[in-house]
């Protein structure tokens, strides 16, 4: 188990330094700079730009400012916002609450429609339900967030007007932020008929940001349920008498759970890209909504450090199911 963990953690390096360069060189090939990004439509003096350019240090050669970058990320150091002077560092953990608590919507509501109707469709297979979640997971996972997101609010919020339109809250409540999670502080919180808005505010984000895993998990649950109701521990249970929804659930979902797991684990990539699009959509006050704004403002430390942060998060979550399948799975810790 040992060398399977000292594997994967190899593997680790080498991503982590192809991260800093892709985030490095990519914000740098948009057209401008912050200090233009900044003046906005006014003149600038060319003596002025130069010196915030030396300021800034992004007068220096690009491989020097890439050193100096990796240089500060050894010591802990995430740099400072071009446009507020705030931490990297502070900015993120402020935010990440919300993103945080859209992101764990968004997969337990795929999780748990995803995990049922792909057993429901393994055991009806070749039924007209069968096929009607096939092709509803296709499209589900063909959409654009953004066109779906749309829809969603121009019919139920618009139209209907059952769900609010954008923000994490009505501005009629005054929560206190005690944990960065809004279902937690409204909770907490004294104000009446609070909670429940903060759910409803919570409903169509999670919903369009939970849509493509959704289908993702549906489709592959489908797919393990089929192989493992063939294997010959599920005609045993039948035959010994137990009832069907202990030889789905117990013997069958649970060893089918396997490769779906490791679904899981990929989705939160998924989630966290997807949550550039769904914050923006709805106004969501996350790190999507965040790393657009300084794109657009050319804030090279957030932009680098946003992403970086947003990155380790994935390759950490995706190491853990690692592990977690090699120890579900002893063949997979002895593959070469």
């Amino acid at each position: 188990m040992l060398s399977f963990i000292a594997r994967r953690l190899g593997l680790l390096i080498p991503t982590f330094f192809g991260i800093t360069l892709l985030t490095f060189a990519l914000i740098r090939l948009i057209p401008g700079d912050p200090v233009e990004v900044m003046m906005g439509e006014r003149r600038v003096d060319p003596e002025m730009h130069a010196q915030a350019m030396e300021r800034l240090g992004l007068n220096k050669p690009l491989p020097v400012q890439y050193l100096d970058y990796v240089g500060k990320l050894a010591q802990g150091d995430l740099g400072e916002s071009l446009r507020t002077r705030e931490s990297v560092w502070s900015e993120f953990l402020t935010l990440f609450p919300a993103t945080l608590e859209l992101a764990f919507a968004a997969l337990l509501f795929a999780g748990i429609f995803g995990l049922l109707a792909g057993v429901i469709a393994a055991l009806k297979r070749g039924s007209l339900f069968d096929h009607g979640v096939m092709g509803i997971s296709l499209a589900g996972y063909s959409m654009p967030i953004f066109w779906w997101g749309l829809i969603l609010i121009m019919f139920f919020s618009v139209s209907l007007g059952w769900t609010p339109v954008s923000g994490r809250i009505d501005l009629l409540y005054d929560i206190e932020p005690k944990t960065g999670f809004m279902l937690i502080d409204t909770l907490l919180s004294d104000e009446q008929g609070a909670f429940k808005d903060a759910v409803m505010h919570l409903i169509l984000p999670s919903i369009v940001l939970g849509t493509i895993p959704l289908a993702v998990i549906a489709r592959m649950t489908r797919s393990s349920m089929l192989e493992v109701l063939r294997e010959d521990y599920i005609r045993t249970a039948r035959a010994k008498g137990l009832s069907p929804a202990r030889v789905v659930f117990v013997h069958g979902l649970r060893n089918a759970l396997i490769p779906v797991l490791t679904v899981f684990g990929l989705q939160v990539g998924t989630l966290l890209a997807g949550a550039v699009l769904t914050e923006t959509i709805f106004s969501w006050p996350g790190i999507g909504k965040w790393l657009i704004e300084a794109i657009g403002a050319r804030d090279y430390p957030v932009v680098q450090n946003g992403i970086l942060l947003i990155a380790c998060l994935v390759i950490l979550v995706n190491f853990v199911v690692d592990i977690l399948y090699g120890l579900a799975n002893p063949r997979i810790r002895h593959q070469r």
